[in-house]
């Protein structure tokens, strides 16, 4: 999800520049299914093709979709797909806050970078050259290449991982989130397959998200060419964030975990667990996407929202 406030004010601009013809708006609609040439863009929308590659440069100047160009029966060919599901525009920025801007802390890390793990079989990684260990041997996961993960996946259990927080001393966190790739873990695939996905900071449960299947219809916009076609494909862009008031999922609240109750204050680092719980309904597994595998170019990408408190 692409998360901007009014305070990004050049940004916001770009975007609403962006979005503000009905042919730019349809190309992200016909994006929303799979990833198009030029071509098949300017046939679908009866434009002409000279048209249709100017719209599809403004949408890539406001990073709303990428493009990279594969080889074509003569020359290449410019490939587009969509960079976000969503869109959240904040215009209020002074509920909690009067005269201080919103700084934001990000931190991307690679899902290979676990601190700790439990898993069963089915489990197994995979990298962008090829598989990185044995796959079904739980033991592999402690083996030092796991660092190169760009594709996780195991039936139960959970990943660690530990996240620097290097705020201002005198910083009062507003927010955090959390957003990765993820989808539910099936022999092969099952697009019916449905998981309970929790995740946890600092030991605390803020809350769980219900995979509705693993999904292989088609193929992942980023996978690499070794990835067979049968296996998992592809997963959602979810985005778990806790504020002074309640934990939501891409914006629908889950539970009244807040801030107060994750103890960030102080700390220089704190912890993330992604799982499924001994007790859930749905124990469908977890396959968890990096940057090279799935749908988005991303790892796991947390942002810290704060403002600057007076100084005593």
């Amino acid at each position: 999800m692409l998360d901007i406030t009014i305070n990004e004010p050049d940004r916001l601009v770009q975007i609403a520049h962006a979005l503000s013809t009905r042919a730019r708006v349809d190309i992200l609609r016909l994006l929303n299914a799979k990833s198009l040439n030029v071509i098949e863009i300017a046939e679908a929308l009866q434009l002409p093709v000279s048209t249709v590659a100017n719209h599809v440069k403004l949408l890539e100047a406001a990073k709303l979709i990428h493009t990279e160009l594969l080889p074509a029966t003569r020359g290449a060919m410019k490939v587009c797909s969509r960079s976000y599901d969503d869109i959240l525009i904040t215009l209020n920025t002074s509920v909690h806050w009067s005269k201080d801007d919103v700084s934001v802390y990000e931190v991307e890390l690679p899902i290979g970078q676990y601190s700790n793990c439990e898993v069963h079989p089915t489990c197994g990684q995979a990298s962008a050259e090829g598989m990185l260990i044995r796959e079904d041997e739980p033991a592999s996961f402690y083996h030092p290449n796991h660092v190169g993960a760009q594709l996780i996946w195991f039936r139960k259990g959970y990943l660690d991982y530990l996240l620097p927080l290097e705020l201002p001393k005198n910083a009062r966190p507003e927010a955090i989130e959390f957003s990765m790739e993820l989808c539910s873990e099936a022999p092969n695939f099952d697009n019916d397959w449905p998981s309970d996905i929790t995740l946890w900071i600092n030991d605390v449960e803020i809350g769980t998200w219900t995979s509705p299947g693993d999904f292989g219809d088609r193929r992942g916009k980023l996978n690499p060419d070794w990835w067979i076609d049968w296996a998992t494909q592809y997963g959602l862009l979810k985005t778990w964030r806790v504020d002074k008031e309640r934990t939501t999922i891409d914006m629908d609240k889950v539970s009244d975990v807040s801030l107060a109750d994750l103890a960030l204050e102080g700390r220089h680092h704190l912890k993330l667990r992604i799982g499924i719980k001994s007790d859930a309904l749905h124990k469908g597994g977890i396959n968890l996407f990096g940057r090279q595998f799935g749908d988005y170019p991303q790892d796991i990408v947390m942002k810290v929202h704060y403002v600057l408190a007076d100084p005593d």
